[in-house]
């Protein structure tokens, strides 16, 4: 090749590429935009229902008339975790996003009167979702939610429009390193094997959650951390979710229901994963794949909680995939 082929070349290269980082540039600009637009019209409001004698808080935006979308959060979190996805899609959407019995704003009955399981709390859950008498919807889980989602999906098959998956498994595979210590528990629920796992209610331990694996700790709101320091402080709350710790073994053995349920009704799903996340890494979502046919699949480089650092990316993707749904139905 002649040099002046090679340059002209190099030159087509380096335009591409600036080309294409220009693009990503402004893509990323009016993805934000349309967030923060919508977010502008909406407003959340909180409220409380009583659910078998325990008073469940919960966060509410949208129109009824609206789809539906119910988001469970996980551990150490609450509803607070899905503030941004409340605000900016309430618009189009009616959403509910509860807290689970002893974590945020929701009652935290004493042990000897509430059995702190994840049956227990799915059940809850369940009939704080029958008393809305919702002809359908879709179900949004992170974490914990996943335990919690997949028990209400699999009692109610039919009135499930829609899946989104983020960062919440149900495949061994995608158990990560940092349940080692849990591990140990379920093998012996000893004083011994709960003593370790108290550093995890410390508030460096709670940040760490929120901002291992993410590329840009600036942008997580310190309030997270915070808040869930507050909520886990006594010494009865935090046995209460060592309880639950060691209670999550038994969602293993539900596994296979889940993925049957998966493998049988094949609904619709969107994964919105932080690949960095050392509790369930990226082969957790990608295990997905194993049982649902059609996924429509995107990984973040971030951690646990991705909608700290991407709800700018994620949240639109929630409106595209609900907006096709609502095409559907």
């Amino acid at each position: 090749m002649k040099k002046g082929s090679k340059i002209r070349s190099v030159g087509l290269l380096i335009l591409l590429i600036f080309s294409f980082l220009i693009y990503n540039s402004f893509k990323a600009a009016d993805n934000l935009n349309v967030v923060e637009n919508a977010a502008k019209k909406v407003t959340v409001l909180y409220k409380t229902k009583n659910i078998e004698g325990v008073d469940i808080f919960y966060r509410e935006s949208g129109d009824p008339k609206n789809p539906t979308l119910l988001l469970f959060h996980g551990f150490p979190s609450s509803s607070h975790q899905y503030r941004k996805v409340l605000k900016a899609l309430g618009d189009d959407y009616y959403l509910i996003a509860p807290d689970y019995p002893a974590f945020g704003q929701s009652e935290f009955p004493s042990p000897k009167e509430f059995d702190y399981t994840f049956d227990n709390m799915a059940h809850i859950m369940n009939e704080f979702v029958a008393s809305f008498e919702l002809e359908s919807y879709s179900i949004m889980m992170h974490d914990y939610g996943g335990p919690v989602g997949f028990r209400i999906a699999l009692k109610n098959p039919e009135k499930v429009n829609g899946l989104i998956i983020k960062n919440a498994n149900i495949y061994e595979e995608g158990l990560g390193a940092a349940w080692m210590d849990v591990r140990k528990l379920w093998k012996a629920n000893t004083q011994e094997n709960r003593e370790p796992l108290k550093k995890v209610f410390h508030i460096e331990s709670l940040k760490w959650q929120y901002t291992h694996g993410v590329k840009k700790p600036e942008m997580v709101n310190p309030d997270n951390w915070v808040l869930d320091a507050h909520n886990m402080s006594s010494p009865e709350m935090r046995e209460v979710q060592l309880d639950l710790f060691y209670d999550y073994r038994k969602n293993l053995d539900e596994y296979p229901k889940w993925q049957k349920y998966l493998k049988r009704n094949q609904p619709p799903m969107l994964i919105v994963w932080g690949k960095n996340d050392a509790f369930f890494p990226e082969s957790g979502a990608e295990a997905y794949k194993k049982d649902v046919q059609k996924i429509d699949y995107n990984i973040y480089d971030t951690g646990h909680f991705a909608l700290e650092e991407h709800a700018h990316d994620i949240i639109p993707e929630i409106r595209s995939f609900l907006n096709q749904l609502s095409k559907k139905n």
